[in-house]
C-alpha cells in the first residue's frame, strides 16, 4: 500500500466525506480518508423511517455516554455518534436546516473573518440540489438532494393549524432569509433513501484513482515533527501503520473525537496530558473545551386513534401496505424521516431570533429502547437553541480505544432552564388547540399532575435528553483558548487543520448537519488556495 498522500483526512463522517470528494476533484491531489467504522451498507441506514433502528445497531454507533450530569439527577445521557462511513450523517434524522442567518454573523463578530452569513451562503448553495425551492437562497445542482417529505403523516395539519390558531406565523422556507414560525421541513432524502454525504459526495468520488478510502482504521495519533503534522499512525488489521501527508492532515472526527485525536497526539492542556503520560507537542488549553449541545424535553401523548406512525393491530393493514410501497417503489411512510414539521419561536418577545425549536413527532415515544413506535400517540420536543452552559471533552486514558470523557455540563448555567419551561408550557397550549381535540390524546409525560415551574423543572431534570448536535470542542477564534484560526488551521502546528462540528464557536439555532457540510465545503477551498466565492448580496 502506498503510504504517502498529499492530504490525509481523519474520519469519513459528514465533513470527511465532503473533503475527500472535493480534494480529489483535482487529479493532481492524492487523498486518503480514514474511517474507524465500516461501510454504510446496512439497510437501516438507507430507509429514512428506520433512523431509530440505525442508531440502535451497535456496529453503526460508538454508543458514547456523557459523564453523570449533576443538574440532571446525575444521569448519564446517551450520545450517539456514527461509527460508519458517513459518520453521524448515516444515523441522524436527515433534517435539512442551515441555522439562523444571524448565527453566522455572530461567528464572524467573534473574531472569525469569512464566516458571516453572506460569506457562507454560497457554500450552502453549492452543496445543495433542492427539489422544491427555486429561489436565490437555494442550489439546484449540488451533490445533496434536499426535498419535502413526499407523503406526510395525516396528523401534520393538526400541528400546523394549532400553531396558526395560537397566532404564530407560517414559515414557507426554513432555509430562507427569515426562518421563524411553523411549517413542514425538508430532509436529505433522495428517491426514498437517505442522502448522506457518504452517498452524495464520497460514493461518486471513490472511482477516482487519486482517492483511497480505508475503513476499520482507527487513527491513534497525528505524527508531529518540528512543529509540523507529517502524517498519522493508525491501527488496522491488528497492526500499527503509518501514513505520511505531504501537504496537510485534516481532522474530521467530530465534536467528541476530534479533540480526542488532538490530545492523544500531544496537543491540549499540558498538565492533563502529562498526567496521562502523553508527551506534550503543543500546549493548547482550549482543546476539548467549549463543548455544548442542544438540550430537549418533551410532552408525550398517547391515544387510541391510529393516524400516527406506529405498530398495532388496528394499523396492521396500513403497515403491510407501507412495507409493500417501500419494497416496490421506495415511497410511502417508510420514505419519511418521521420528523416532518416543526416551529422556531421566541420564548420572550424581546429576543432577536427564535430560541426554541418545537419539533412535532407524529409517533408514540416508546418508554424502552425498541426502535419503532409501539401503539399510537405523538410528542412535542422542546429544544433550547442557544445554551449558555459549556462543558468539556477530556481523555479517560492514553489508550485510543478508550472512550473519552464527555461532560456537556447540561443546565450548568441556571439561565438554560427557563426557556425550556416556557417551551413546555407552550407545547401544552399547542396540544390543547381545537385541531388536536379529535384525537382525545392523554398526556403521559410529564403528566397532568405536573403543574408549575417546580414540578416541570424536576421533570426536565429526570427526563431531558440531547438532540445530538454537539459542537465547539475545537473552537475557532483568535484568543488563547481557541484551537483553530478562521482558516481552520490548528494554532501552533503547521500542516494540521480541523474541519467539522468541533470548530463551530457557538451552535447554530437548530439542526447542525447542513452547517457541517458548509464548513467542509469552505475548508476544501481554503486548503487548496481556491478563492472564496463572492459574498452574497441577498437580504437577511
Amino acid at each position: 500500500m502506498d503510504n504517502t498522500f498529499d492530504y490525509v483526512v481523519v474520519g469519513a463522517g459528514t465533513a470527511g466525506c465532503v473533503l475527500a470528494a472535493r480534494l480529489s476533484e483535482d487529479p493532481n491531489n492524492s487523498v486518503c480518508v480514514l474511517e474507524a467504522g465500516g461501510e454504510d451498507r446496512h439497510v437501516f441506514i438507507q430507509i429514512p423511517a428506520a433512523v431509530g433502528a440505525a442508531i440502535g445497531r451497535p456496529h453503526l454507533n460508538w454508543r458514547f455516554m456523557t459523564a453523570p450530569q449533576p443538574k440532571l439527577n446525575d444521569r448519564r445521557i446517551p450520545l450517539p455518534r456514527g461509527h460508519v462511513i458517513g459518520g453521524s450523517g448515516s444515523i441522524n434524522g436527515m433534517v435539512y436546516f442551515r441555522g439562523q442567518p444571524r448565527d453566522f454573523d455572530d461567528w464572524a463578530a467573534m473574531g472569525n473573518p469569512g464566516w458571516s452569513y453572506s460569506e457562507v451562503l454560497p457554500y450552502f448553495i453549492r452543496s445543495e440540489s433542492n427539489v422544491d425551492y427555486d429561489s436565490p437562497y437555494h442550489g439546484k445542482d449540488g451533490p445533496i438532494r434536499v426535498s419535502n417529505i413526499a407523503k406526510r403523516n395525516p396528523m401534520i395539519p393538526a400541528f400546523l393549524e394549532a400553531m396558526r390558531s395560537l397566532g404564530f406565523k407560517a414559515c414557507d422556507d426554513f432555509n430562507g432569509p427569515h426562518p421563524e414560525g411553523y411549517g413542514p421541513r425538508q430532509g436529505t432524502i433522495r428517491d426514498g433513501r437517505r442522502d448522506s454525504t457518504a452517498v452524495a459526495y464520497l460514493r461518486p468520488a471513490r472511482s477516482r484513482g487519486n482517492l483511497k478510502v480505508l475503513t476499520d482504521s482507527l487513527v491513534t495519533r497525528i505524527v508531529i515533527e518540528n512543529g509540523r503534522a507529517i502524517g498519522v499512525e493508525l491501527q488496522r488489521d491488528g497492526a500499527t501503520q503509518r501514513l505520511h501527508a505531504r501537504r496537510e492532515v485534516v481532522v474530521c472526527a467530530g465534536a467528541v473525537q476530534s479533540p480526542q485525536v488532538l490530545m492523544l497526539s500531544g496537543i491540549g492542556d499540558k498538565a492533563a496530558l502529562r498526567a496521562l503520560g502523553i508527551e506534550v507537542k503543543h500546549a493548547l488549553p482550549g482543546v476539548g473545551a467549549n463543548y455544548h449541545d442542544h438540550l430537549a424535553a418533551g410532552i408525550l401523548m398517547e391515544m387510541s386513534n391510529s393516524e400516527s406512525y406506529g405498530i398495532s393491530l388496528k394499523a396492521a393493514p396500513r403497515g403491510a401496505w407501507a412495507l409493500i410501497q417501500y419494497a416496490l417503489f421506495q415511497s410511502g411512510p417508510l420514505a419519511s424521516n418521521v420528523f416532518e414539521a416543526n416551529a422556531f419561536v421566541r420564548s420572550r418577545p424581546d429576543l432577536d431570533r427564535p430560541d426554541l425549536q418545537i419539533v412535532f413527532q407524529p409517533a408514540r415515544r416508546n418508554p424502552g429502547t425498541f426502535p419503532f413506535p409501539l401503539g399510537h400517540g405523538f410528542a412535542l420536543s422542546v429544544v433550547h437553541l442557544y445554551p449558555k452552559s459549556r462543558g468539556r471533552v477530556t481523555l479517560a486514558s492514553p489508550d485510543p480505544r478508550a472512550p473519552p470523557v464527555v461532560d456537556p455540563n447540561l443546565l450548568g448555567d441556571p439561565a438554560d432552564l427557563e426557556p425550556t419551561l416556557r417551551g413546555l408550557a407552550l407545547s401544552r397550549r399547542i396540544i390543547a388547540a381545537p385541531s388536536f381535540s379529535r384525537y382525545q390524546a392523554i398526556e403521559v409525560q410529564p403528566g397532568p399532575e405536573a403543574q408549575g415551574a417546580e414540578a416541570l423543572s424536576e421533570y426536565v431534570r429526570r427526563s431531558a435528553y440531547t438532540v445530538h448536535h454537539p459542537v465547539g470542542s475545537c473552537r475557532m477564534g483568535t484568543d488563547p483558548n481557541a484551537v483553530v484560526d478562521a482558516q481552520l488551521r490548528v494554532h501552533g502546528i503547521a500542516g494540521l487543520r480541523v474541519a467539522d462540528a468541533s470548530v463551530i464557536p457557538r451552535v447554530v439555532g437548530g439542526n447542525t448537519n447542513a452547517a457541517v457540510v458548509m464548513v467542509a465545503e469552505k475548508a476544501a477551498d481554503m486548503m487548496q488556495g481556491i478563492p472564496a466565492p463572492p459574498p452574497s448580496e441577498l437580504p437577511h
